[in-house]
């Protein structure tokens, strides 16, 4: 019998297409391991800034020692010193889903103590304004209630979501149990505006320009570390504290 040319034709075509499909789904698979992958390292990675503000001045020594916002026992052995920016993406990351287990398992243990220093990026219009809220709410004893909740509705005030934060930041303070009066004076006349920049002028003095970065007695960590890097830094700084302690 004869061969019939347009049969082969079509069992070959049938063959490619079959085998077109594999082919494909593999290549997307691999663009949408490549995109998840991109955006986990977008979401982990530290911000850094472009420059320092213009307005802090040429002698940093002008404004004062830093004064940042300390959580946990001031004797501790460790000190965990954190740099960052309240509109900052991996800053939030940290806040909201690192640093409950932080705070229990670290702070409120007495292993290690937090300082919290601001560090506003340029590029963040609201980051001041974040800052700003944050200092008067310690004013009334409550920073860490307001830092909270500034990181966890960063997306409802950031750079892009509104021209004027302040509304935002005053329904929190009414959250968090403030005096709204006070508050908003406080707020409106940039109180501490010395402080910001103060603690802003001690992130230059240590050489970092990313956020967040951490400083664990010592040792400079950056980026969103997971809870275990942060437990690890802890851990090896309080033996060698205790080793040069006992080496005395």
């Amino acid at each position: 019998m004869a061969a019939n040319p347009s049969g082969g034709r079509r069992s070959r075509r049938a063959r490619s297409a079959s085998s077109r499909p594999n082919s494909f789904y593999l290549i997307l698979g691999a663009i949408a391991l490549v995109g998840v992958g991109g955006l986990a390292y977008v979401a982990l990675k530290p911000e850094a800034a472009i420059a320092p503000p213009a307005d802090l001045p040429a002698d940093l020594a002008e404004l004062g020692p830093p004064q940042p916002y300390v959580r946990g026992d001031p004797n501790a052995p460790v000190q965990i010193h954190e740099f960052a920016d309240f509109e900052c993406p991996s800053c939030a990351r940290f806040a909201v889903i690192t640093e409950p287990d932080v705070r229990t398992r670290i702070i409120d243990a007495g292993r290690a103590n937090l300082s919290y220093y601001d560090l506003p990026l340029p590029q963040h219009l609201h980051s001041y304004p974040a800052s700003h809220a944050a200092a008067c709410a310690d004013e009334q004893g409550r920073f860490w209630e307001m830092h909270d909740r500034i990181y966890e509705a960063q997306d409802s005030w950031s750079t892009g979501r509104t021209n004027n934060p302040k509304n935002r930041f005053r329904d929190m303070a009414r959250t968090v149990g403030l005096n709204l009066s006070q508050w908003e004076e406080c707020y409106d006349s940039k109180k501490y505006q010395r402080r910001i920049d103060a603690n802003h002028a001690e992130a230059i003095r240590q050489g970092i320009n990313s956020t967040p970065s951490f400083i664990v007695n010592g040792q400079v960590l950056r980026g969103a570390i997971s809870f275990d890097a942060l437990n690890e830094a802890v851990t090896k700084a309080a033996a060698a504290t205790q080793s040069g302690d006992t080496a005395r």
